[in-house]
């Protein structure tokens, strides 16, 4: 009925900045600056992701600078403090997802792991780029003119053929207006229309009476 799901492939950055093993530390800083990135995957061999370096591998070298008593639950954290190597500095194994995953299970991914962004690689680990939380978002940028033509020929002329029910769509809200036989159909179509990419809220004014469905 409805569109292929956008998959991380359609919106991930595939010309990636990343790292060898060796990269040092000012030079990791340097790259995240110079590149506005808060992580980089740190690769071996031909390519294949055997870690990451983000920000938070970075910090405790700033964090336990001062000679304080480390508690048990930061032992792991303060070992960082004294890495000079990406080797070191990184969190292995990578948290990585594949090209072919929809976004939303991408955005499961960072949510569970607390991660901003995440390597994407193929079947054997070889980096093919990078998505990040921007990236998921990007589908919110598609315009209200294409959210409405989808609605109409891939959710209406399936469930409600015969162009009974009026399309207006604004900043990505999806309304929906006019006669609809057996109101048995509002959930599903609820559902159905709030599953095309880039649909903000879905809003029904059905035979004079107006309905909210999220």
């Amino acid at each position: 009925m409805s569109a292929a799901p956008y998959t991380v492939s359609d919106v991930m950055t595939h010309t990636a900045v990343a790292i060898g093993r060796e990269a040092s530390y000012k030079e990791i800083v340097e790259i995240m600056h110079e590149w506005k990135v808060s992580a980089v995957p740190v690769l071996e061999g031909e390519g294949r992701v055997v870690g990451v370096v983000s920000e938070a591998d970075l910090l405790p070298k700033e964090e336990f600078r001062r000679e304080e008593p480390v508690l048990p639950d930061q032992v792991e954290e303060a070992s960082k403090a004294d890495a000079v190597l990406a080797a070191d500095l990184m969190s292995s194994p990578a948290v990585t997802v594949r090209p072919a995953a929809t976004l939303a299970e991408a955005a499961r991914i960072m949510a569970r792991k607390h991660v901003k962004r995440l390597p994407v690689v193929d079947e054997v680990g070889m980096l093919e780029g990078v998505v990040s939380r921007s990236d998921l978002l990007k589908v919110f940028l598609r315009p209200d003119e294409e959210l409405a033509e989808e609605v109409r020929g891939l959710v209406l002329d399936e469930l409600v053929p015969g162009g009974a029910l009026e399309v207006a769509v604004r900043d990505g809200v999806v309304t929906l207006r006019g006669p609809l036989p057996g109101r048995a159909l509002v959930p599903l179509l609820a559902r159905a229309v709030g599953a095309v990419e880039g649909v903000v809220d879905v809003r029904m004014e059905l035979d004079g009476a107006a309905t909210a469905a999220a």
